[in-house]
């Protein structure tokens, strides 16, 4: 399987780069950075317009990681899409473009790493069983968005599984506080945002109820904790047509 690179060059392509050169079974394609400005991408195809890889994995910047995805769907490669800033909105552009190629898969990942990932599912399986439920996310200060697109797909998931149980709104009898004290609010489930160096990328659950709480943490300290996760969408892509959100709906829970 020939796998290229979109962001070849940054500190995650790199890492990528490495892992699909060390993994049995891949090939690494085109090493492809494009200026930030330009959604042109032209070595994924070949000189005979035919694919120039099997899969790309996309780790361009949340302004023109849209374009990215949608050309390699364009281009008849599957896409492993872990650039942040993703909107339904923006989903749903690549949605349109993948019912023209319907036999692409494309897999949005909030987070690679396959703790966060169990952490998100820990998460959802309690937060019906407690009162109060509340996200802390911590990253290094390089990161462009906040909160983190792993913190609010925790949150969107703590959601729903309140939602579908029954569960009553949180309390908080906050009368008056100073903006953004309580953090995002992320379909009613408050997200809180650290930024400091040295820190990589970090998130807590808190979960609290009567006379108890609940901590569930994850801690990635090194990007190297995210490659196990890059190589398994990498293998399965092609196995789910259309689009994915979450690395959970290719793991065996």
């Amino acid at each position: 399987m020939r796998v290229a690179v979109i962001g070849a060059r940054g500190r995650m392509g790199t890492a990528v780069c490495s892992a699909v050169q060390a993994a049995p079974g891949l090939e690494l394609g085109p090493r492809i950075d494009v200026d930030p400005d330009s959604d042109d991408l032209p070595a994924l195809t070949g000189a005979d317009g035919a694919p120039a890889a099997d899969v790309a994995v996309v780790f361009s910047v949340p302004d023109v990681v849209v374009e990215h995805t949608v050309a390699c769907v364009r281009a008849g490669v599957h896409a492993v899409v872990g650039t942040t800033g993703w909107t339904e909105d923006r989903l749903d552009a690549v949605r349109a473009a993948l019912a023209q190629a319907p036999r692409v898969g494309v897999l949005v990942a909030p987070n690679f790493a396959l703790g966060a990932v169990l952490l998100m599912r820990f998460a959802a399986i309690a937060a019906p069983y407690y009162t109060s439920v509340e996200v802390v996310e911590l990253h290094h200060p390089d990161k462009v968005d906040a909160p983190s697109g792993t913190a609010r797909h925790t949150a969107a998931m703590i959601a729903a599984a309140r939602a579908a149980a029954g569960s009553s709104p949180m309390p908080d009898a906050t009368a008056t506080a100073l903006d953004g004290a309580r953090g995002a609010d992320v379909d009613g489930v408050r997200v809180h945002s650290v930024r400091l160096r040295g820190l990589v990328a970090h998130e807590e659950v808190l979960l609290g109820g009567p006379g108890e709480i609940l901590t569930l943490r994850h801690d990635s300290l090194d990007r190297s904790s995210f490659m196990p996760g890059v190589l398994v969408g990498v293998r399965r892509v092609a196995s789910r047509p259309g689009l994915t959100v979450g690395l959970e709906h290719y793991l065996d829970f």
